[in-house]
């Protein structure tokens, strides 16, 4: 029960790694606020959770968008009358239109900035008020190996997202220090993940990712939310402007 007492909001937690995520938590004795843009998948998160003992809140908007992030941090409070972490999980990577700089359109850099690095902008500008006043709290950010290495297939605003990413962790971890809010950042390499799903069913190319990872097999969700459980608890207190990659020695090599 190392989240006993705690409130956690969590955001694409309606499937994959931020479910997972969602439903340790809880496990844990968080209480959760499970939101994602699809309603369907935060009811029945939520639905997962209450099934086993655990109390969450599904509410449901658009991580790009303030108003959205605002009232969705609001419920949670209302709800369960306190805030403790915030756990910046929802992100999108679309290879099909996130390409080079040469082939991506304005639109689609836009839109996968709005969502990877405006949401949790928009996370920890009307969330941290309730950290401090909650006597504090820990914020963890979703990076990704591909902010700390280049790759042949591009995926230029994704990756900008995620190095940008880093800089606002350090930045969120040094101005909050002193009121008891901690800020980290997990890079996980590739993840057994709907979002990653479309890339992973050509055996063929299954392969090739496991052979280039030294620990020779994909995460799963469940040591990515472990890494998350970690920060989010008061066993990581003294850790805050850190990154952590879990993705099995890949840029290790």
């Amino acid at each position: 029960m190392r989240l006993q007492e705690k409130v956690a909001f969590i955001t694409g937690a309606g499937m994959g790694q931020g479910r997972e995520g969602a439903c340790l938590f809880a496990q844990e004795g968080a209480r959760v606020v499970v939101a994602d843009v699809d309603k369907t998948a935060a009811a029945e998160t939520a639905r997962l959770i209450e099934r086993r003992g655990g109390q969450a809140l599904a509410v449901v908007g658009d991580v790009s968008i303030e108003r959205d992030v605002k009232r969705m941090i609001a419920a949670g409070v209302k709800r369960f009358r306190a805030l403790h972490i915030l756990y910046n999980n929802a992100g999108v990577l679309w290879k099909d239109r996130d390409r080079s700089v040469l082939e991506t359109t304005e639109a689609n850099w836009d839109r996968v900035q709005a969502i990877n690095l405006k949401g949790p902008f928009f996370v920890a500008k009307h969330g941290i008020p309730h950290l401090i006043r909650s006597g504090g709290g820990s914020i963890i950010n979703v990076g990704s190996v591909s902010a700390l290495a280049g790759f042949t297939v591009a995926q230029d605003s994704y990756t900008s997202a995620k190095g940008a990413l880093i800089s606002l962790t350090r930045s969120l971890a040094i101005q909050f220090a002193r009121q008891n809010v901690r800020c980290n950042i997990i890079h996980p390499g590739i993840i057994e993940t709907p979002m990653q799903a479309p890339y992973l069913k050509d055996p063929a190319k299954r392969k090739s990712f496991e052979e280039g990872i030294p620990l020779g097999r994909i995460a799963q969700p469940r040591e990515i939310a472990c890494v998350a459980l970690f920060l989010a608890s008061d066993d990581s207190s003294y850790v805050t402007g850190a990154e952590i990659v879990a993705d099995g020695g890949f840029t290790a090599q």
